[in-house]
């Protein structure tokens, strides 16, 4: 078994999304006009991260979101590719810090700062069942 490599800042991904009917926010509850929902917005973001930290846990490991802090700054339109990207610039102990953006182009249409927690998989799903 190759052991992960550790967490450390710096720690990035890019993920690109193209905007389809079901991220509109009519689609997600979030809004009755047809553009990009903030729900998924803050969902694409948070795949950054998980993504950011890919190969970087052991295998019993995974991480849980726990905060989001996120600024939904330009609507988009249907049709459209966003790009998120997550860095990871602070590890205390098991808490990871990220800064994630979005863009539309060149274009930043949101930006902000989301925390996950790193978890034993097992105790965590067992905790669940209790």
């Amino acid at each position: 078994m190759v052991p992960p490599m550790p967490l450390q800042p710096g720690l990035s991904a890019h993920l690109s999304l193209k905007v389809g009917p079901l991220d509109l926010a009519t689609s997600l509850g979030s809004g009755v006009i047809e553009v990009l929902g903030t729900p998924r917005v803050v969902a694409l973001c948070e795949q950054a991260t998980v993504a950011a930290t890919d190969g970087h846990l052991g295998s019993d490991q995974v991480s849980v979101g726990t905060r989001v802090e996120l600024d939904h700054l330009r609507a988009t339109a249907e049709g459209a590719t966003v790009w998120a990207r997550a860095e990871l610039v602070a590890v205390d102990g098991r808490h990871l810090e990220f800064e994630v953006s979005a863009t539309e182009g060149s274009d930043l249409i949101a930006s902000g700062r989301i925390v996950r927690a790193v978890v034993d998989r097992e105790k965590f799903i067992d905790r669940l069942a209790r």
